[in-house]
C-alpha cells in the first residue's frame, strides 16, 4: 500500500511539474518545443551581420510570435530579442515568391535576399532574382496573400 501511494505521489509531482514547464519557459521568452523551427534552424541575424546563410545551434534558441528560431551565438539571439521585427524573415519563413503567387511553401534558407531592410527567403534559387525584378509588386501581392494564408499548412 505504501508503495502505491509513493508511486502516485511521484507521478503527480513529475506530471504536474512537466505540465508547468512550457508555461514557465514561454513566460521567460525561452524556446519552447511547440514552435515551428523557422527557416530550418538557420540564424536570421547572420543574414544581416555576416551576409550569409548560417545554421544556428539548438543551445541558442528563442521563440517569438509562435516561431522557434536558432542562432549561432547568444549575442545573435540577444540582437534578435531586442528587435525581432528587424531580423525575422518575412512571411514567417515561407517562400516570398510562392506567397505572392497565392500559396504557402517552406523556403530553403540558402535562397535569400535582403530588400528594403527586410529578409526574404525562397523555395528556389530563382527567387531572389524574381523579387529584384518587381520588388514592390511581389511584396504587395505576398503581403495581401499572407493575410489569408498565414495559418494555412505548407504545400
Amino acid at each position: 500500500m505504501m508503495r502505491r501511494t509513493s508511486l502516485r505521489l511521484l507521478m503527480t509531482v513529475v506530471v504536474g511539474n512537466s505540465a508547468l514547464a512550457p508555461v514557465q519557459l514561454m513566460a521567460q521568452g525561452v524556446a519552447s518545443t511547440s514552435g515551428r523551427l523557422t527557416i530550418s534552424g538557420y540564424d536570421p541575424v547572420a543574414y544581416f551581420t555576416d551576409s550569409k546563410a548560417t545554421p544556428g545551434a539548438a543551445e541558442y534558441e528563442y521563440t517569438w510570435d509562435g516561431l522557434l528560431f536558432r542562432f549561432v551565438s547568444a549575442a545573435h539571439r540577444d540582437l534578435f530579442k531586442a528587435d525581432p521585427e528587424k531580423f525575422a524573415p518575412q512571411f514567417a519563413g515561407s517562400c516570398a515568391i510562392s506567397m505572392s503567387d497565392g500559396f504557402k511553401v517552406e523556403a530553403d534558407p540558402n535562397n535569400w535576399t535582403i530588400s528594403n531592410g527586410k529578409l526574404y527567403v525562397f523555395a528556389g534559387a530563382a527567387g531572389p532574382e524574381k523579387l529584384r525584378k518587381d520588388p514592390a509588386g511581389t511584396i504587395a501581392s505576398a503581403t495581401t496573400n499572407w493575410l489569408t494564408l498565414k495559418d494555412a499548412p505548407f504545400r
